[in-house]
């Protein structure tokens, strides 16, 4: 499987980390090695001083696919989950600002921590889904589908056009303002609506 990422598809995260705004979804990649499951710890790296949280809604890939019209872009998900991007913010920084390609910021082991899966049944308005991110008990994110840049019918036509969509693939959907540090000692929750999905904490 894969893990295929839409950067940047809420206004106000695009404004807080003062990034131009596209015209056109931006995708990155994540290792499979990324995948971090069964509510799992997360070892905060060596590597970084200034890991950052972004939770994100998740669509699990049920078949294979490419060139998906955005009509049908339905019938290649029949769930919908939770997880949490961690970016290495002080890495990421580096690499943009030599211009380089920005992996290592993204994809290093456990940066992808998924949660639980609910059947898009339980959904009835995929422009309507409530979302939210707690650490230590405190809200840190919170976010809607409404607000995004690009809907999910929208990222999966786009997507489709340059990787071959196959069962068990992960599109992290972007996330909503309110990204931060994590620090070791820290404990992520993450919510759809009012049901948690994801609890685990960093060491």
């Amino acid at each position: 499987m894969k893990i295929i990422a839409i950067g940047r598809n809420y206004a106000e995260h695009i404004e807080e980390l003062k990034n131009e705004r596209p015209s056109a979804p931006v995708v990155f990649l994540k290792p499979d090695t990324a995948v971090l499951k069964n509510n799992m710890p997360f070892f905060h790296p060596d590597f970084s001083e200034n890991i950052h949280h972004e939770v994100e809604l998740v669509l699990k890939i049920n078949k294979e696919g490419k060139y998906i019209k955005r009509e049908f872009a339905h019938r290649y998900f029949e769930e919908i989950g939770i997880g949490i991007d961690f970016t290495a913010r002080d890495l990421q920084d580096q690499c943009k600002a030599k211009g380089l390609p920005w992996e290592i910021a993204k994809g290093f082991n456990g940066s992808a921590p998924v949660g639980e899966f609910l059947p898009v049944a339980t959904f009835k308005d995929f422009n309507d889904i409530n979302f939210h991110l707690l650490i230590n008990g405190e809200q840190r994110q919170k976010g809607n589908t409404s607000m995004m840049l690009f809907d999910f019918g929208v990222i999966i036509e786009y997507v489709s056009q340059f990787f071959t969509l196959k069962k068990g693939d992960l599109i992290f959907t972007g996330t909503p303002a309110g990204v931060g540090k994590v620090n070791i000692g820290d404990r992520l929750e993450a919510f759809i609506e009012d049901q948690k999905l994801l609890d685990f904490e960093v060491k």
